[in-house]
């Protein structure tokens, strides 16, 4: 699988994509990750990508020029499933969509600035808008490490346990059960007795119970739908 990030700061990725797991997914061959700098697509001397909205307003919007023709370029050289632009008003990224788009091949994240990109951008290239959470970053840079990271980590082959990923929160739609490590006992706090019995049925069933229990308490919303 293959993504190309076209940013502004090319540099606020490095560090996000150059560490465990999703290092470890580009050095197995896995997956690919190439960030591209939009303003070597600039069309002026000074390398600017943005400009005065129309109808006047504050803030600034990315010009539709260096996006088109960083697309148009990677098109050029390959097949794209998926060109995602990162947005707040996009659709809230949920396991149910990181799940759909680790199916996928080749994908574009651009990542936006200042007051967003033209409109036009959206409406010509765009295939699918995703968003974070209901507020507002700086840039699109982190929500498009975050979207990447949610949907490498689902390749097989990318984690060691192949199954963790299935075990996640949110897989079956109910947050995950408690968990617990060594020691049995931390000052006065016991593991459950439950898991120590090694009775496998058992296990599974206290921790059907739990998730649904936490759930209800903490993300009634997740039980509604």
């Amino acid at each position: 699988m293959r993504f190309d990030i076209i940013t502004v700061l090319p540099s606020l990725l490095d560090s996000p994509f150059a560490h465990s797991i999703l290092q470890r997914a580009q050095n197995k061959g896995l997956a690919e990750i190439h960030v591209h700098n939009l303003r070597d697509y600039s069309t002026n001397k000074q390398k600017s990508v943005d400009d005065y909205p129309y109808g006047g307003g504050s803030g600034m919007v990315m010009q539709i020029e260096p996006f088109a023709a960083c697309i148009e370029k990677l098109q050029a050289e390959r097949s794209y499933d998926e060109i995602i632009y990162m947005t707040p008003d996009g659709e809230t990224l949920n396991q149910k969509i990181a799940n759909n788009l680790s199916t996928k091949g080749n994908m574009i994240i651009l990542c936006g600035h200042y007051k967003g990109i033209d409109q036009r951008i959206r409406d010509v290239f765009v295939t699918k808008e995703i968003s974070i959470g209901d507020y507002v970053l700086s840039g699109g840079e982190l929500p498009a490490a975050i979207l990447t990271d949610a949907i490498i980590r689902l390749i097989p082959g990318v984690l060691s346990d192949e199954t963790s990923a299935l075990s996640d929160s949110f897989q079956d739609g109910l947050l995950d059960s408690p968990i617990y490590t060594r020691p049995k006992e931390w000052r006065g706090h016991k593991v459950p007795d439950i898991l120590l019995s090694g009775h496998e049925a058992k296990i599974a069933a206290w921790r059907d119970e739990q998730q649904l229990a936490r759930t209800r308490e903490r993300r009634p919303d997740l039980l509604n739908d």
